[in-house]
């Protein structure tokens, strides 16, 4: 059993210490942080000043930023001597992740061997997609061989009774992903007799599934296609069908952090704007783009905020460890958080990779307009109107956006399950670039987005510039426009004020009275950055955790951190948008 350890009860930033500052807007001024001037202040070059320190930090530390690595280490205080010198107390969660390495895994199945190289993590593309259970157990030493498949009397395999009446002693079983945990599908065909299961996915692609933790009683697994799981069961109404398979894996335990910081230079604690970014690397680079974009900018962020005088709403930011192995790090937090400390979380902002060198602009699509929203994902109330603040943003400096997909894969997940509003930037991962896409923002079509991603290749020279300055941008502003006003998120929690008119003059018999009514100021947040009214529901579901794979030295590594489990058990639970091996658990 996986446990946790130095877990912090809760990550409720206080006040802090004032940082001086002026607003240097006037009495006059509507709001306290004027959202150009903040835009002005973010630059491009301060930014990149931090990508290159996280640059050097990966050099000095074979090439890698990755969670339990020196170089992850010297991230962590990079970002918090930044934040101290800005006048924030920065705070650390430590909390520990089990990791998983797989050394050696093959199956030969329906006359199509799959191997795995250990040496580059690879796995032959011209065979079926057939992917490991993360935390799946190791077969015995020599491997199974000429194991017979079977299969159960209901499809989905999920309990003793669709065992009834199947002999499945000493063979593999065949299931349906569906209605339950792959955990409770293996448990069940393990204590029917069956030495290993094959999970085929119920919709199209390779099934990327994980038990959530090693725990006794499992069976070795792996992940089969729609149209293998098909051939599968085929082949066993025709008759005997056998299998090999080997897997070797080994766990490990491994400390890691979050760091969190909030304004200290900040009216109301209550109702807090969070921005997050993952800090972590994968092992194979430096991981620049992905994530040293969106963790740099928000650090920029973070600093100029602080010289912006006394804010309205204080402005939260988290750096996530551990979101390449599963969005770890983001999920730790938000578990953490009592309900009424989740409860001042207003919004999520979420900033993946935000510099890829053929990029999009993408924002989270929460209203569905651009992408087709999956109805198992909770979107919270207030989700639309941060999309909304972002997309005004673009919208207002005639630049193309376009919307990217709102699915629970990346660290706004946990946020969004336990529903806070959220929405966020990103710039494209590992996809391949549309000709329309290439159309509305350049590039090239046909190539990926990042063609570095999660490769050595990651580094400083892996940047756009370009597209780093178009998201700074809109981080700035809309960073600016919601610590001045929430209420597009939160309704009633700013009140409009009433605009004072301009006092009529008094009739004497040498002037007649005006005959034109005073002109009313603008409404404040009426102009660039303002949103729409919208409302707001903050509830304290928890969500299971997903995981992912990474090539790690020698082998492929996993790894999870045991959480709460949900009252009700969602349909299925997705993980990181950057990470394409991301985990499903059921």
């Amino acid at each position: 059993m996986i446990r946790r350890h130095r877990r912090l009860a809760a990550i409720g930033i206080g006040t802090g210490v004032m940082v001086a500052g002026v607003a240097g807007f006037g009495a006059s001024a509507a709001y306290a942080v004027d959202p150009v001037d903040l835009e002005e202040r973010v630059t491009v070059e301060a930014v990149m000043g931090h990508l290159q320190a996280l640059q050097d930090i990966a050099d000095a530390n074979d090439g890698t930023r990755a969670i339990g690595t020196p170089g992850y280490e010297e991230s962590g205080q990079y970002i918090e001597g930044v934040l101290r010198e800005a006048g924030y107390e920065p705070v650390r969660q430590d909390f520990q992740a089990t990791t998983q390495s797989v050394e050696a895994f093959s199956i030969d199945l329906l006359g199509t061997a799959t191997t795995y190289d250990p040496a580059t993590g690879a796995i032959d593309p011209a065979t079926p997609e057939r992917v490991l259970m993360e935390f799946t157990p190791s077969t015995p030493v020599d491997g199974i061989v000429d194991a017979e498949l079977v299969a159960p009397a209901t499809p989905l395999g999920c309990d003793a009774a669709a065992w009834d009446g199947v002999d499945a002693t000493g063979k593999v079983a065949v299931v349906s992903r569906g209605e339950c945990a792959f955990s409770q599908k293996s448990l069940a065909a393990g204590a029917a007799g069956a030495v290993a299961i094959l999970v085929y996915n119920n919709e199209p692609g390779a099934l990327n599934g994980t038990y959530g933790e090693p725990v006794d009683g499992l069976v070795p697994g792996v992940g089969l296609t729609p149209e293998e799981g098909a051939d599968a069961l085929a082949a066993i109404a025709e008759g005997p069908t056998l299998v090999d398979l080997t897997i070797e894996q080994t766990t490990t335990t491994v400390d890691t952090f979050n760091i969190v910081a909030e304004t200290p230079n900040a009216d109301d604690h209550e109702n807090v704007v969070m921005l997050g970014a993952h800090l972590d690397s994968v092992p194979a680079g430096p991981g620049i783009n992905d994530n040293g974009s969106g963790s740099a900018s928000i650090l920029e962020a973070a600093v100029q905020l602080a010289g912006s005088g006394q804010l309205d709403h204080a402005v939260r930011f988290g750096w996530w460890g551990a979101e390449e192995v599963g969005l770890v790090g983001s999920t730790e937090y938000v578990y953490s958080l009592p309900e009424e400390e989740l409860g001042k979380i207003a919004t999520y902002l979420n900033f993946d990779m935000v510099g890829s060198p053929n990029y999009i602009i993408g924002v989270y699509d929460a209203d569905g307009s651009d992408t087709e929203v999956d109805p198992a994902v909770n979107i919270p109330e207030g989700s639309i109107a941060t999309e909304k603040a972002l997309t005004d943003y673009f919208d207002g400096i005639g630049q193309a956006h376009q919307g990217t997909n709102f699915d629970g894969r990346s660290d706004y997940q946990a946020f969004i399950d336990n529903g806070v509003p959220a929405s966020g930037l990103f710039t494209g991962a590992e996809d391949i670039k549309t000709a329309a896409e290439a159309e509305r923002f350049g590039g090239t079509a046909g190539e990926a987005y990042d063609p570095n991603y999660h490769a050595a290749g990651d580094d400083i020279d892996n940047i756009s510039t370009e597209a780093l300055g178009i998201n700074l941008g809109a981080i700035a502003s809309v960073t600016a426009s919601l610590s001045n006003d929430l209420s597009a998120i939160r309704p009633g929690v700013d009140p409009t004020p009433t605009p004072t008119p301009t006092p009529t003059p008094t009739p004497t018999a040498t002037a007649a009275p005006p005959t034109a009514a005073p002109t009313a100021a603008p409404a404040p947040g009426s102009g660039k950055g303002s949103l729409a009214a919208t409302g707001a529901d903050v509830s304290g579901a928890l969500a299971a955790i997903p995981l992912a794979v990474l090539a790690l030295g020698a082998g492929i590594v996993l790894v999870a951190v045991r959480m709460r489990r949900p009252s009700v058990t969602p349909a299925s639970s997705v993980s990181s948008a950057s990470s394409p091996a991301s985990r499903d658990q059921e």
